[in-house]
């Protein structure tokens, strides 16, 4: 397992708040020894939550040139036909995955493709397991076109604690199946929209893994 270029500063700054802490602490209260102590074991347990929520495991990717791969780590908490308002602006299929802070935060192209549409969206915080955080939180919104002429429309969604969204791709990319697109700070959800009738793999609170869990079958 390695850490994701993405917590390569939010570590550094971790690490330097925590030997900042601990010499105020061992400074000002050398005398009282319990104080120390759990200034020392709240220290190592904030090193080990932020070093495991950017860590980059080493996986086995799954792939298949009809196959929608799950783009990240969480739990479905919604298949369901929706009108999808951006893009498409008609009916499509809607699978989202909710990422808790304790998963891979690292996001994954579901097809491999041509971008043939990205936007940035500017938005509201609010808790990712809310409807409207579709359409009101910050967000990105991208469109892959399958080599066989299917669009794929996949959302990354801040949360109440996601404040940044980060992402390597753009109009005119090839991208490829299961190769990182973007990273969310925090706990945050991934939509994807897929054509009306598609095969879908998946049940609702299955837990699934990015770049692994087959989302879908494309027709």
């Amino acid at each position: 397992m390695t850490i994701h270029k993405e917590g390569y500063t939010s570590l550094a700054l971790t690490v330097l708040f925590i030997m900042l802490l601990n010499a105020f602490v061992d400074y000002k209260f050398a005398d009282v020894t319990w104080l120390r102590w759990f200034i020392y074991v709240l220290s190592f347990a904030l090193f080990i939550i932020i070093l495991q929520f950017f860590r980059n495991p080493s996986r086995t990717f799954t792939s298949g040139e009809n196959l929608v791969i799950c783009p990240a780590d969480g739990k479905v908490v919604v298949i369901e036909e929706t009108e999808e308002g951006e893009y498409f602006k008609d009916k499509r299929l809607q699978v989202s995955i909710f990422m808790s802070p304790v998963n891979v935060h690292i996001n994954r192209n579901p097809i491999s493709g041509v971008v043939k549409f990205f936007k940035y969206h500017p938005g509201k915080y609010l808790a990712a397991w809310n409807p409207k955080s579709s359409t009101e939180n910050e967000r990105t919104t991208t469109v892959v076109e399958h080599a066989n002429g299917t669009p794929v429309l996949f959302r990354q969604i801040a949360g109440a604690l996601a404040r940044r969204i980060v992402w390597y791709i753009k109009e005119g990319d090839q991208v490829v199946q299961t190769e990182q697109f973007g990273f969310i700070k925090f706990g945050s959800r991934v939509d994807i929209f897929l054509p009306i009738g598609t095969k879908v793999n998946l049940q609702l609170d299955q837990v699934v893994k990015g770049g692994i869990t087959i989302l879908a079958e494309l027709g």
